[in-house]
């Protein structure tokens, strides 16, 4: 692939939208930022507190106070996890980011491996639970049902290999997050905006395997019944740029990872 036209990545910004997270939130932040630091990777973490009323805003302002890698912010718009995770992109500093969920799910060393992808150049890297090398803990069988529908739906309905779009845990290079707005989601339908609006506008992608467990503490914000018609909305919605704008995007080196498979 060529690399040629690509500035070296400086700083990476992690975005966490967390909701009540007193619980694991101090774990997920060290946890990050101790393998950060160890892979020497230049970061600030900006965790938003989305309207939590527990102890979570308590928590990330005494861990400011020992690290200042951490930007804690407050969403003091209307509340909503797309809302939260875009209030971040707009507070982040970093030349690229990963989206991350607040809960310990994600695995902190696959962020390091999103990082290196990101710096051969390449404008998105999509992780996928679902591939050799990936894998899933605890996953309540209902979800993980429903899960492989609506990304065998969007595979069909995008022609794409990816078979994980529905994860919120992925990267991109700033130029990417810039070159897909305005993002409208204001929910948990911004996992599929952000990543099918990169794959239509022509940015390149890569796909990895990733691990995920299911949370230890707390409850999962996700309400699977309020999510379908939104789900759908925003996929045909994209659908249709896609559909209409035939020719409009240059394609550049999309990369077809080994792991697709």
């Amino acid at each position: 692939m060529t690399t040629s036209g690509y500035s070296p990545l400086q700083r990476l910004s992690i975005v966490i939208p967390a909701r009540n997270e007193d619980g694991c939130i101090v774990t997920t932040i060290e946890q990050l930022h101790g393998e950060l630091r160890r892979h020497d990777i230049h970061h600030e973490i900006v965790v938003v507190d989305d309207g939590s009323t527990d102890q979570t805003w308590t928590r990330l302002q005494e861990l400011k106070n020992r690290l200042p890698e951490l930007q804690p912010i407050k969403n003091n718009g209307r509340h909503g996890f797309g809302r939260a995770v875009i209030c971040g992109l707009s507070h982040m500093t970093g030349d690229a980011v990963v989206i991350m969920m607040a809960d310990a799910s994600d695995d902190c060393h696959d962020v390091v491996r999103y990082w290196e992808e990101l710096n051969q150049g390449i404008d998105c890297v999509f992780g996928s639970r679902f591939i050799a090398g990936g894998g899933v803990e605890g996953y309540p069988r209902f979800k993980l049902i429903l899960n492989r529908l609506a990304n065998t739906f969007l595979q069909c309905l995008f022609h794409i290999p990816l078979n994980d779009t529905t994860n919120a845990f992925k990267a991109y290079r700033r130029e990417v997050i810039d070159g897909c707005q305005p993002l409208i989601s204001p929910h948990f339908n911004l996992t599929v905006e952000l990543p099918l609006k990169a794959i239509v506008r022509g940015y390149s992608w890569k796909v990895i395997p990733i691990t995920w467990r299911n949370r230890q503490f707390g409850a999962s914000k996700l309400k699977i019944k309020e999510m379908g018609s939104r789900y759908l909305f925003i996929c045909l919605y994209i659908w249709l740029e896609k559909m209409l704008t035939k020719g409009d995007y240059k394609r550049i080196n999309k990369l077809d990872s080994d792991s697709h498979a």
